[in-house]
């Protein structure tokens, strides 16, 4: 267990404890978020100088899984927020700390980003219309994750001159609402619902462009995913074991009458812990290629780099190419389970089927169907998988001749 881990175990516990209550009468985790928050989990990777924990992103994945296993919702509906703050940590020395300072004291940053029917960049609905003040944002968003948890909220939006940027509005600013109205078969605690805003006032510090992002935002954005996943796939073993060890009779052409010792039921067991290990050590790997990239930022190289780009495709592959593994290997494991078990473990009661709903439904996001062709296309072609919200145009004069 790594000293992070460890720290925030007390709380991990409690999110455990309070986890199936929230699953099995539909309430949402509010205290634990703020349990959370309050504990520094928010700030994990602000220097310590800034009242963070100065955590390496490896450091921060490790703690996402710990986190997942409690509550598979807890790192997804976090997913805004982290990336919120490799944004502002690496914004450059120029930048205004006020957003650091908020992200210090504790603060919670969702997202509303997604809209309905949106085909790319420019074509997206939500405006920011800039005055002498800032600038005032109308617009709806869908599947606003982590947002009715939050104390702001990042918006994707374009201004008055189509430009792409990023606004922050205050969750209590008149003209935001917040609707919990997700209603996905799994992962129904992220708050992942409506968000409105009309006529909401954004100060200038509030709005930057979107070109400002730090060049692993979409990876880390993945890989948060991927750590739900592997938490969805380490609880499920740990509750799968004992419900084996828990039961008093077998099957009658079972190898042993005591399920726990029949070599069949063993095995399933057994093939559920690789696969769950497997995933989280190729989760990991990519999680620690993203290190370097941060680093670079750190030391002052440009995002737009060769080294830096290099840095990143390099983690973006890895992010892609563990989406693919990490998927498939969960989506079996909580489906084989069932194979060890008796009709009991179909009961609504035993809620094993959560762990199955909760990963498909996380594996539905950024379909993996799509990664396998971008990993090719970058090893046969060069065609660089950073550059996902480019047309096909621009994509072109990326690729290097094969």
């Amino acid at each position: 267990m790594s000293a992070l881990v460890d720290r925030f175990s007390p709380v991990l516990r409690e999110i455990a404890a309070r986890g199936r209550d929230h699953e099995r009468a539909g309430t949402r985790p509010y205290d634990e978020v703020r349990a959370l928050a309050d504990a520094g989990f928010g700030a994990l990777r602000l220097p310590q100088s800034e009242g963070g924990s100065g955590a390496s992103i490896l450091e921060v994945f490790e703690l996402l899984v710990a986190l997942g296993e409690a509550d598979s919702n807890q790192p997804q509906l976090w997913r805004n927020h982290l990336a919120f703050v490799e944004d502002r940590l690496l914004a450059g020395s120029d930048a205004d700390p006020y957003w650091r300072h908020r992200i210090a004291a504790g603060d919670v940053f969702g997202g509303a980003w997604s809209e309905r029917g949106a085909g790319g960049l420019d074509k997206v609905g939500t405006r920011l219309v800039r005055d002498a003040e800032g600038g005032v944002l109308d617009g709806t968003k869908y599947y606003s994750t982590g947002s009715i948890y939050a104390d702001w909220i990042s918006v994707f939006a374009l201004d008055d001159t189509e430009k792409p940027i990023i606004a922050i509005a205050a969750t209590d600013a008149p003209g935001v609402a917040r609707l919990d109205d997700w209603s996905g078969v799994g992962q129904r605690q992220t708050g992942s619902g409506t968000t409105v805003f009309a006529g909401v006032r954004i100060e200038p510090r509030a709005i930057y462009d979107f070109e400002e992002r730090v060049p692993y935002q979409e990876t880390a954005y993945q890989l948060t995913l991927l750590a739900s996943l592997v938490g969805v796939g380490r609880a499920a073993r740990t509750e799968l074991v004992e419900a084996v060890r828990s039961r008093a009779r077998n099957y009658p052409h079972g190898l042993d009458p005591e399920p726990r010792l029949d070599a069949q039921l063993q095995a399933v067991v057994g093939r559920v812990s690789a696969l769950v290990t497997s995933a989280e050590a190729v989760l990991l790997r990519a999680a620690a290629l993203v290190d370097p990239v941060a680093d670079a930022l750190t030391a002052g190289e440009e995002a737009a780099s060769e080294r830096v780009q290099a840095l990143a495709t390099t983690a973006a592959v890895a992010a892609y190419e563990a989406q693919l593994t990490v998927t498939d290997a969960i989506l079996e494991a909580t489906t084989i389970l069932y194979d060890a078990l008796g009709s009991s473990a179909v009961l609504e009661s035993a809620q094993l089927d959560r762990h199955w709903r909760n990963a498909r439904t996380l594996a539905s996001h950024n379909p993996r169907i799509y990664k396998a062709r971008v990993i090719g296309d970058w090893l046969l072609n060069g065609t660089s998988p950073l550059h996902i919200y480019e047309n096909a145009e621009e994509r072109a004069a990326r690729t290097l001749a094969p």
